[in-house]
């Protein structure tokens, strides 16, 4: 019999927090702002893009406690339980001067009329702990998610760029209490189950993956929530009930990362931030597609598992996991099976998933020697944005030039993540050339009928995917480069 606690518990800056009662859609941001008046934190959007609410969440990994921007518009209360919420509020300099982050920005003149300060220093603070001196990618990769309409940008990238000759990690103030806070998380990873609320109010908090296992088999109609940055909309801007709902964003036992010499397995709660290592070392081709994956705050969020198993037709993963071959894992209580990832997606709404039963893991096979691979990513905005279209080649050529194998997927085409099997058959058996591209690229109007919608038109839709096919080709042949040049 698992122990059962009735409260979520984590600590709030210097407080320890415990909660009996509170709602499975109560976000971290109304929490701070109604019940703790801890208004720094601010909302511009409502759906984790704008990043005026940034604060950081500190969760346990291994001994050390690791700090994450979130964007606390799209976080729920109930998934805070064992972490550390640190807020604008907190920050402080040594002997109560201004943080060397927050004293960086007012030197270089980084905020003007202020909405969007605070995020900023939220999210250049996590960017300091980790590196106080950084590159200019590092910092726009660290503000992809943070939005500002007044300073151009350029004054913040100056004070972030200059924060380390303001203080080092070393001096933080905060930092003494990283050893009592450890320890405070520790104590409250106690083995023992959250249950707070009845019926739609429920709010449950799993000890260990068998014990989810075992909760969701038993509750099917509960709402899964991991990094809920999709079920954040839902609440914020659709205004949907999603209780009782099941937070398992702590289970270490879905973060786990598994790789050997043929295959990469990640689990379901692995976060795109905690993947990217596995991703740029194995698959390299697909680097510059997770990084324009939502904004920092999101991708530290947003789970592998949760992009997948909503089943979303734009969904950026699916496309490059389908054409390298995915497996998925799916379990229900003890019961566990496998499926190829493309059979999941059966129709829009619809994936092969029994009642109870969830996504655990998902398998990636390493690109054999020889093959070609490529993944593009078109949207309205380089980053931060959801694609209009998403598409991924794999091919391989043998040495007489002839096309042995072609896997292509598509994301944003149909109402599903799919394959695009005529073009593949119009590619195999055929020389890899220019003239088998163009007899190819007439195949996708078989594959694929897309819609139009705001985010492009359904002749755009089907033109781009041919021509990025012809950018593949291009690419895999060395002109692209070439062209290139010419035109710069």
């Amino acid at each position: 019999m698992t122990a059962v606690s009735g409260a979520i518990r984590f600590i709030l800056n210097g407080e320890d927090v415990s909660l009996t009662d509170v709602r499975p859609d109560m976000t971290l941001l109304d929490w701070l702002r109604l019940d703790r008046r801890l208004r720094g934190s601010k909302e511009g959007c409502a759906e984790g893009d704008c990043g005026a609410c940034t604060v950081l969440v500190g969760r346990l990994s291994g001994d050390e406690i690791i700090y994450d921007s979130v964007t606390a518009c799209i976080r729920f209360v109930g998934s805070l339980h064992g972490t550390h919420v640190v807020t604008i509020e907190h920050l402080r300099g040594e002997d109560g001067i201004l943080h060397p982050v927050q004293q960086a920005m007012v030197d270089h003149h980084g905020s003007q009329c202020g909405f969007c300060t605070p995020g900023f220093v939220m999210s250049l603070y996590g960017l300091w702990m980790r590196d106080p001196q950084p590159s200019q990618a590092a910092i726009e990769k660290a503000l992809q998610g943070n939005l500002c309409r007044c300073t151009g940008y350029a004054p913040i990238i100056r004070a972030a760029k200059a924060m380390g000759d303001y203080g080092q990690p070393a001096g933080d103030p905060l930092l003494a209490e990283r050893i009592a806070l450890t320890n405070g998380i520790k104590a409250l990873a106690d083995g023992r189950r959250v249950e707070i609320g009845e019926g739609e109010n429920r709010i449950i908090v799993p000890a260990s993956l068998d014990d989810f296992a075992a909760i969701y088999e038993a509750n099917p109609t509960a709402t899964i929530v991991n990094g809920s940055t999709d079920v954040g909309l839902w609440v914020t801007k659709f205004m949907r009930p999603i209780g009782p709902v099941i937070f398992i964003n702590h289970l270490q036992e879905l973060k786990r990362i598994a790789e050997n010499d043929s295959e990469v397995r990640l689990y379901a709660g692995v976060s795109y931030s905690e993947a990217l290592p596995v991703v740029t070392a194995h698959f390299p081709h697909m680097s510059e597609l997770w990084n324009r994956i939502a904004g920092e705050q999101v991708r530290n969020m947003g789970t592998i598992g949760g992009n997948i198993a909503n089943g979303s037709p734009i969904g950026d993963t699916p496309p490059p996991f389908i054409a390298l071959g995915a497996k998925l894992h799916l379990r229900r209580g003890e019961h566990r099976r496998e499926i190829k990832l493309e059979d999941y997606f059966l129709a829009y709404g619809k994936q092969d998933r029994q009642p109870g039963e969830f996504v655990e893991s998902v398998t990636i096979p390493l690109l054999p020697a020889g093959e070609k691979f490529a993944v593009y990513k078109v949207s309205k905005r380089c980053e931060e944005d959801i694609s209009a279209l998403c598409g991924a080649f794999r091919v391989f050529v043998n040495d007489a030039g002839m096309v042995g194998m072609a896997r292509i997927a598509f994301g944003g085409m149909a109402a599903t993540p799919k394959r695009a099997k005529a073009v593949e058959a119009a590619l195999v058996g055929k020389p890899w050339n220019e003239a088998t591209i163009e007899n190819a690229v007439a195949a996708f109007a078989a594959d694929y009928q897309p819609i139009s919608d705001m985010r492009a038109s359904a002749d755009y839709r089907l033109l781009t995917a041919q021509n990025l096919l012809r950018r593949f080709y291009l690419e895999t042949v060395g002109q692209a480069q070439r062209l290139r040049r010419e035109v710069a």
